[in-house]
């Protein structure tokens, strides 16, 4: 089968969704990506997934750099959860928003799927290691695959309001904890 932007997908029989072939991708520096696309069979609107994969193939360097200040924040909570416990051994010193991106590992699986709460868009979700919550890691999640619309600890939602149940939190990006 063919997704536009994509080329041939292929089918994972158990869990339902396609994989694509390495797939060059420019917001993430251009590192090679195999895309997971979930739900297209039997969405009536096949297109918001094209058009949400074109545009993140569309975005450069800058979209991540918008992020920055958000990113920061999650490793800011996190850094202050670790000196309230007096944990300095799992201390890791970022310097600012502008060098936030040197202490994560960028994934390589962009996952586009359709939000089935809340708006009804398709977002592009990336699954990120990051030096500050080994654990939990970094998830980066792109609205209709233009702009970031949530980062924080990978929880699989696809928006804050959707993570914790709360409309009020619809459009933000980073909630503290």
């Amino acid at each position: 089968m063919q997704i536009p932007g994509l080329g041939t997908v292929v089918k994972d029989a158990d869990l339902g969704w396609y994989r694509s072939g390495p797939v060059p991708v420019p917001v993430l520096g251009g590192q090679l990506c195999r895309f997971l696309v979930d739900g297209y069979d039997d969405d009536p609107a096949q297109e918001d997934f094209h058009s949400a994969i074109r545009n993140f193939l569309a975005l450069d360097h800058s979209a991540l750099v918008a992020a920055c200040p958000s990113i920061y924040a999650y490793y800011r909570d996190v850094m202050d959860d670790v000196q309230a416990a007096g944990d300095d051994d799992w201390y890791i010193a970022v310097e600012g928003p502008h060098t936030v991106l040197d202490h994560v590992r960028l994934g390589a699986e962009p996952t586009a799927s359709r939000d089935p709460y809340g708006d009804q868009h398709v977002y592009i979700s990336i699954e990120c290691e990051c030096a500050w919550e080994p654990e939990h890691g970094l998830q980066i999640v792109f609205r209709d695959g233009a702009t970031v619309t949530k980062v924080g600890p990978y929880d699989g939602h696809l928006t804050n309001s959707a993570a914790f149940g709360d409309d009020d939190l619809d459009g933000v990006v980073y909630r503290s904890y």
